[in-house]
């Protein structure tokens, strides 16, 4: 039987991404208590790397685009980190983004929304979350966004 985050998941026509490996010396993910903290995960979306700076050759719609790719991302890590099981998300706590961009862009809370949205979407009030949003002058593999989070499980 589909939990309830899985039919939310169905209902939306979302599908949670098998999780990458690490490219470096770091764990996907730790628990501590009842906090799950999800590594960074770079905007890496179905169709490929969504790459490029924010607000130069990209676009902020393709910057949301990029950030819901990393939600994504942080849920396949999470779902792994919940033994499968997205029920036992009691709280998204924080999201933390990186949005690669000119120095003098201003617009990574907006694009940061990508991200924020998605889990407001999946899991309703208890998506809401702490978070920041900066801007960079380079991320991983050129990626577009980056996003970490900490999660309250059960």
């Amino acid at each position: 039987m589909a939990g309830k985050i899985d039919a939310r998941l169905a209902e939306l026509g979302i599908t949670i991404p098998e999780p990458r490996i690490p490219s470096a010396n770091y764990v996907p993910f730790v628990q501590t208590g009842n906090l799950v903290f999800v590594s960074g995960q770079v905007s890496q979306a179905a169709d490929g790397l969504i790459a490029g700076k924010v607000g130069g050759d990209l676009d902020i719609e393709t910057g949301q685009r990029a950030a819901r790719a990393c939600g994504l991302n942080l849920l396949g890590q999470l779902k792994v980190a919940c033994g499968g099981d997205l029920d036992r998300v009691k709280r998204v706590v924080k999201l933390g983004g990186f949005v690669n961009a000119p120095a003098d862009f201003i617009g990574p809370p907006t694009v940061l929304n990508g991200a924020s949205d998605l889990m407001v979407e999946i899991f309703g009030d208890a998506g809401r979350h702490a978070r920041f949003a900066v801007a960079t002058a380079s991320l991983p593999q050129g990626a577009a966004v980056e996003v970490d989070g900490v999660f309250e499980v059960e």
